[in-house]
């Protein structure tokens, strides 16, 4: 393991001996990544997606042609990195981008600095008729898989999204150190989604989840993440209902929800100014 690598699960283990869950962040902005670090996370993420939500898009603008995610990963690990000094910070990569060698990109991720991946944009988000022909045209979650694989191999941490129990499977028995059942698009907020599972269902699919990682290695770390999971009383309600979960990996709902209600907030507290009047 690498000296980074190896602190850093050090440190989330003994987190979990303590009984302590570990928290994580999208960081889409250099504020959001001091603001994690400040707050005291244990970790933060940043990947295209963040750059979109922080922007006004929809998270889900990340899974489409819009821009080159690894590229745009790359730009944002020069406004992010230089501002952070001790939190770990995980690369969003794009295992399946067909126009990259992605050993050679994973080792620009060590040269650029970061401590560990993550898969994504990641193809687990789609099922259906569009999933069917990416993994028929090579495009899919194996290439993923391999990605977590050649990363482990260059000392880096991995972290994994999966939302079935075969993509957890593999990406356990890949090495994956993090593992994250993602229940979809966070909701709430002016741009989140109205489509999700329900808080309880989120529970239970996240336990199917775990179940399916521990069977390969129980020393696996799980965290929730998505869907109704927005808030701290809903990771608590998933952590409780669920034992053997480690935490929360939150991206719109530690950067974006919390803008949208502070800016807000604050600027409504200006538009209810009123002038002086004027003395006689």
């Amino acid at each position: 393991m690498s000296d980074r690598r190896t602190e850093l699960l050090d440190r989330l283990n003994a987190k979990i001996a303590a009984g302590d869950a570990i928290i994580g962040g999208g960081a889409g902005t250099g504020l959001s990544a001091k603001c994690a670090e400040a707050a005291g996370l244990d970790l933060i993420v940043i990947y295209n997606s963040g750059r979109y939500r922080m922007a006004g898009r929809s998270s889900m603008a990340g899974l489409m042609p819009y821009g080159d995610a690894n590229a745009i990963v790359m730009e944002m690990a020069d406004e992010v990195l230089p501002v952070v000094d001790r939190i770990p910070v995980f690369a969003g990569v794009c295992g399946t981008d067909p126009f990259r060698s992605i050993p050679r990109f994973l080792d620009d991720v060590v040269r650029a600095g970061f401590t560990g991946v993550q898969n994504y944009p990641t193809v687990c988000l789609f099922d259906g008729m569009i999933r069917a022909n990416l993994e028929e045209t090579g495009l899919g979650f194996d290439k993923e898989v391999d990605m977590i694989a050649a990363a482990r191999e260059r000392g880096l941490a991995t972290m994994a999204y999966v939302a079935n129990e075969d993509e957890a499977v593999a990406m356990t028995e890949a090495g994956a150190d993090i593992l994250v059942p993602h229940m979809g698009l966070t909701t709430s907020g002016m741009i989140g989604a109205r489509t999700a599972f329900t808080l309880e269902d989120a529970a239970e699919r996240v336990a199917i989840l775990r179940k399916a990682i521990v069977g390969v290695r129980s020393s696996a770390i799980v965290l929730c993440h998505g869907g109704p999971i927005a808030a701290p009383d809903d990771a608590t309600f998933v952590i409780q209902q669920v034992p053997g979960v480690h935490g929360f990996l939150g991206a719109s709902s530690m950067e974006r929800l919390p803008t949208e209600v502070a800016m807000v907030d604050h600027m409504s507290s200006f538009t209810r100014l009123r002038l002086a009047a004027e003395r006689a």
